[in-house]
């Protein structure tokens, strides 16, 4: 039978896990959570109103990013993310993603080369209607187009594995117009190198794109 208007159809609960560990992740990045908070399953049942297992998936995920560790007889704690920590995962990616657009300038197909085009021009749309939630999962997929377009699959897991850890950071300092601006700016630098097939121009790019965002994420914590 279908549900009934206005009733809402419980969510699956694999998005339960996920949507809790967003929740707990832009506590932690804002530092409502401090670091060694414990998260306490019990605790958090009770405060979602969900069960013990998509509980236990939101904190997988949380100790994936490196947002949280486990701790021999304390069990999951925010993890102490220091500015120098988050600089050298950035320094670490940009020099990874210049690599991945090294690569990816010279080995990208046609048709690749015009997907990231529309994609970037879709990018603008959605930055001047200041749709920061559609950019961002954007921006997750034209960062992983360029991985992909390495054709070189250690690279790509390599990259993934990063950028999972750096995700947070990365999505908190597009939530707001200016930056939003600025990071569309920048890809239409990378994207420009990459339909000219330069290596160098789209590592350069890639670079500076990094920087750009490293230095937002840490004017933001000061």
């Amino acid at each position: 039978m279908p549900a009934s208007e206005g009733t809402q159809t419980p969510a699956p609960r694999k998005l339960q896990g996920t949507v809790i560990a967003e929740q707990l992740e832009a506590e932690i990045v804002s530092g409502d959570l401090t670091a060694g908070s414990k998260l306490d399953e019990l605790s958090l049942v009770q405060r979602f109103g969900v069960s013990r297992t998509p509980i236990r998936e939101a904190l997988h995920k949380l100790v994936a990013m490196s947002l949280a560790e486990r701790m021999p007889y304390r069990g999951v704690v925010v993890a102490n993310i220091t500015r120098e920590r988050i600089e050298q995962m950035f320094e670490a990616m940009g020099e990874i993603e210049a690599m991945c657009g090294r690569l990816a300038a010279d080995r990208m197909t046609i048709g690749e080369r015009a997907e990231i085009e529309d994609l970037h021009r879709a990018m603008g749309q959605m930055a001047q209607r200041g749709e920061f939630e559609a950019y961002e999962a954007a921006n997750t997929e034209f960062h992983q187009r360029i991985y992909d377009a390495t054709h070189n699959r250690d690279l790509i897991e390599l990259s993934n594995a990063l950028r999972l850890k750096l995700a947070p950071f990365r999505k908190s300092q597009l939530r707001n117009d200016v930056r939003m601006e600025v990071s569309n700016e920048e890809h239409e630098a990378i994207v420009s190198a990459l339909l000219d097939h330069d290596p160098k121009r789209t590592e350069n790019a890639l670079r500076r794109h990094l920087v750009s965002a490293a230095r937002e994420v840490l004017t933001r914590m000061r």
